[in-house]
């Protein structure tokens, strides 16, 4: 009850096809393959592209906004407005600890 699939053979989650211990052996060989071609030669990554901008003022976050005055119907009213120009991304950043790559090949769980 509950289990789909053979009992016959063995799964080996990073081979092309599901066979026994030699698509196990395979499997694990490209995925230690797979983990030799990561762009430093490790899974760990060390940086990442920011997500935050400078303004001209020198100010980082991640949107700026410009307070404006609209007239309407005589009534004046204090709009915000997004600012996309003349925004400087801040670039590459160190991580604080490394992380795993997304495409590393291994999955890790505690139970």
């Amino acid at each position: 009850m509950g289990g789909s699939g053979s009992k016959a053979k063995s799964y080996w989650p990073f081979s092309g096809s599901g066979g026994g211990d030699e698509a196990a052996k395979e499997g694990g060989e490209q995925a230690l393959a797979r983990v030799r071609n990561f762009p430093n030669g490790t899974p760990f990554v060390f940086t990442r592209r920011s997500s935050m901008y400078f303004d001209e003022d020198g100010d980082l976050a991640h949107e700026f906004y410009e307070e404006t005055v609209v007239t309407k119907n005589g009534r004046k009213r204090a709009k915000l407005k997004r600012i996309q120009k003349n925004l400087i991304p801040q670039g590459i950043i160190k991580l604080d600890h490394p992380c795993l790559h997304v495409d590393f090949p291994i999955v890790i769980c505690e139970v």
